[in-house]
């Protein structure tokens, strides 16, 4: 049987990415809002380049087996549907496309070991045509821009950042690690090694209190970096966390559909920017998509339209409010 461990997270772009498991947990595990703080009893474990370029062989043996049986019965044209009912999400008729490097923060590797896992990879899937990975603010500051360049050259096309918010008072409450000044520092030495740049905004983090401030921080902050992606997503408090506490105890008060859209707006209304505003996270409540700065206009005008939109046809479109309370 083939076996081959797959990153616990990833995000919602790479879904149909193969997916190499280079790190186990978080290296940080604080921000009060994730469920990897559920995992402090694991401390950070990186794995050894051998372990993780056997992982890289079996998923090739994998798709080559699936290759096979399709040749064998006439079906090299739904290679891809095959591998999909298989459960393998990344093979397509055309080989492997794109890959995503986990768990939450592959920079915590030695630049040395990281170039070989990415080299292997391309070496590996010929086909490939992106390889991803998420990466934290203060690890990435870390790196000289000698190592980043290092790793763009060997084929590390994009990084997932989670920004969540601009806004230090927030940022510290969160127990994010990292102030404002750090996310654009780590922002703008991404981008100018050549690798794209993702970051990730999470809608209501501020609550009731600060919804304001949080819009207008994380803004600022995403004017100054000006990355290649803003990518949105809604807080959904998760059992067990600390914000989870602070919800039942009445700390923080969850902002309502109407309350997280309004601060959406105050944001795309604040951004400077050119970069690709996605919402591809299933907790959004609209599908707000566009090249900045010609989309915001229409954004803004959708935003406003479901607002002033009888509350059927709101209620009709926003998602239970158990998959945000506690």
């Amino acid at each position: 049987m083939i076996q081959y461990e797959s990153p616990t997270i990833r995000p919602p772009s790479e879904a149909r990415s193969l997916l190499v498991r280079a790190t186990r947990y978080c290296p940080w595990g604080r921000c009060i809002f994730c469920y990897g703080v559920l995992w402090e009893h694991r401390k950070l474990e990186l794995r050894q380049v051998d372990d993780i370029k056997r992982d890289i062989l079996a998923m090739k043996a994998h798709a080559e087996m699936i290759e096979r049986w399709a040749v064998d019965n006439n079906a090299e044209d739904s290679i891809e549907q095959i591998a999909v009912n298989n459960n393998v999400l990344w093979l397509t008729n055309e080989g492997v496309k794109t890959a995503f490097i986990g768990d939450s923060d592959s920079l915590v590797m030695k630049v040395d070991g990281l170039v070989e896992v990415i080299e292997f990879l391309y070496k590996t899937f010929p086909t490939l045509e992106r390889v991803t990975s998420y990466a934290r603010a203060k690890t990435a500051i870390k790196k000289s821009p000698e190592s980043l360049k290092r790793l763009h050259k060997a084929g590390l096309t994009r990084l997932h950042l989670g920004l969540e918010t601009g806004d230090d008072e927030l940022l510290k409450c969160i127990d994010k690690g990292a102030t404002s000044l750090e996310m654009i520092e780590a922002g703008e030495k991404i981008r100018e090694s050549g690798i794209s740049l993702s970051e990730y905004v999470l809608l209501g983090i501020g609550g009731e209190d600060r919804w304001q401030q949080h819009a207008e921080g994380t803004a600022r902050v995403l004017n100054a970096i000006d990355p290649d992606f803003i990518r949105a997503r809604t807080l959904i408090v998760i059992p067990g966390t600390p914000l989870y506490d602070k919800v039942n105890s009445g700390e923080f008060k969850i902002l309502t559909p109407e309350g997280i859209l309004r601060e959406e707006r105050l944001l795309i209304e604040r951004l400077e920017v050119t970069s690709e505003f996605v919402s591809d996270h299933v907790s959004n409540y609209l599908p707000l998509d566009g090249k900045m700065p010609g989309a915001k206009g229409k954004m803004l005008e959708l935003i406003d339209k479901f607002l002033c939109a009888p509350a059927e046809i709101r209620d009709k479109y926003l998602q239970p409010e158990e998959l945000r309370h506690p």
